[in-house]
């Protein structure tokens, strides 16, 4: 009797469980749908038979039924982790639509249609391009075609502009100062040579003084006041014998020596004050003036098509040296700097003919890049064209297709003379190039390089 008052109880239990169970199922396909509904019903009755299982008596000793009850439970358990997971619900094109929408009953004589949903619109597909890689060697090419290259017909131009003021020039000092042996002017710069690029904005004009080797004799930079190898002086000699007035220059001594700086002004004075440069802008269909304020003899020229900086440099060749009137920043007078400028574009011809080389494409790129830059630009001319030569005792593959790496050995040439602060020239290795850089600008210089080493793109931007 009490057995049976237990069995009564546990299926009153059963059946208020199962009670709630068909209520909940019930209601559970109008707030989850049918599939969401299948998936609880499922869940339930597993749960459901499992604690049946829990609750009723096992058979003490009967290995075949605990076998097949746990054999029961995992096929139930993996009926469960099998059931598809309801599909995503998609985003309602109308939001005037109610999310659920009460059932309807079907129309007599006419089948259900299920409802089709218009497909979203395909995108068009766009065919990405695969990314542009270009190497070193390209990025150089392309950076000097498209920002370093001089268009012909500016250079053209230029040329002939500064050769009509050389003329112009040449004349007025031969009408103006007839006792002054001055040979004849001529145009020189990189520009012209092909060793620089960039822009056509500027050209020196060489005015040659003839000085008689039996008055005149050179004093070495390293017996000058500023001990420098580069700068030497001009020693008026024999005055005992020959004294001033015997040479047409003797006006230009300071002391003993030919002043550089007394001939600047000289010229400088007739440049501002005598010259009729409107006039003979004019006649060029041009606007010439001379700069007052700069130290140097500088013409600025405008035309409608380039617009140049022409200086003006009264230079000396004797014992085979070159001297410009270029003294350096200061108190100090009378001396001459000694340019290697036409031994250096004559070596590098020499050296690109010999091999098809590309030193002075390697030349110009770099020049372009340190001209224009903030930091760099103290570097542009001479002392790249003297690293370039000393690479080229040690590099001999300077064809074009070398270019880049060329270009990086540079820069790691550059780097290893600004750590030590010395650029020897590489014709005269007693003077050093670096001699008038400041300390911190050869830092500044030498931290740039030393990054642009590993990412050369750094100086190929646009400044």
């Amino acid at each position: 009797m009490a057995e049976f008052g237990r069995q009564r109880g546990k299926r009153e239990e059963d059946s208020g469980l199962g009670s709630v169970l068909d209520l909940l199922l019930a209601n559970a396909r109008l707030v989850l749908g049918v599939t969401g509904a299948a998936v609880l019903a499922i869940a339930t009755l597993a749960v459901k038979r499992l604690i049946d299982r829990a609750t009723s008596p096992r058979d003490e000793g009967d290995p075949k039924a605990e076998q097949k009850t746990l054999e029961e439970s995992w096929q139930e358990l993996a009926l469960i982790k099998a059931t598809p997971k309801p599909p995503k619900k998609q985003r309602r094109e109308d939001l005037s639509e109610p999310l659920l929408s009460p059932a309807r009953p079907p129309v007599p004589g006419r089948a259900h249609e299920p409802r089709v949903c218009p497909a979203p619109p395909e995108t068009p597909r766009v065919e990405s391009s695969p990314p542009c890689c270009l190497t070193l060697q390209e990025k150089l090419v392309s950076h000097y075609s498209s920002q370093l290259a001089v268009p012909g017909v500016q250079v053209s131009l230029a040329s002939q502009l500064a050769g009509s003021i050389c003329t112009q020039l040449q004349n007025f000092l031969r009408s103006k100062c007839p006792e002054l042996p001055f040979g004849s002017l001529f145009l020189s710069g990189p520009l012209l040579d092909g060793l620089e690029a960039l822009t056509v904005d500027h050209l020196h004009l060489m005015l040659p003084v003839v000085l008689d080797t039996m008055l005149w004799s050179l004093i070495p930079g390293e017996d000058t006041v500023v001990r420098n190898p580069q700068y030497w002086m001009i020693k008026r000699t024999d005055l005992e014998y020959f004294p001033r007035g015997c040479s047409p220059w003797d006006r230009f001594l300071v002391g003993q020596y030919l002043s550089s700086n007394a001939l600047n002004e000289t010229l400088h004075k007739m440049l501002v004050a005598s010259i009729n440069w409107p006039a003979i802008g004019s006649l060029l269909g041009s606007i010439i003036y001379p700069v007052v304020a700069s130290q140097d003899l500088k013409l600025e020229v405008k035309h409608d098509q380039v617009e140049l900086s022409i200086i003006l440099f009264p230079v000396v060749e004797m014992e085979d040296k070159v001297l410009l009137a270029a003294p350096p920043e200061g108190l100090v007078e009378n001396l001459w700097l000694e340019s290697f400028y036409r031994a250096e574009v004559s070596k590098l011809k020499e050296l690109d003919a010999g091999d098809s080389g590309a030193r002075r494409h390697c030349l110009r790129i770099l020049n372009g890049i340190c001209k224009s830059h903030p930091t760099l630009h103290k570097l542009s001319g001479s002392p790249l064209t003297h690293v370039v030569l000393h690479l080229s005792a040690t590099s001999l593959d300077w064809a074009e297709e070398s270019l880049a790496d060329r270009f990086q050995q540079v820069l790691e040439e550059l780097v290893g003379y600004l750590e030590k602060g010395v650029l020897p020239s590489y014709f005269n290795h007693k003077i050093n190039l670096f001699c008038e850089l400041l300390e911190d600008e050869i830092d500044e210089m030498g931290f740039m390089l030393y990054r642009a080493i590993s990412e050369p793109e750094l100086l190929l931007k646009e400044k």
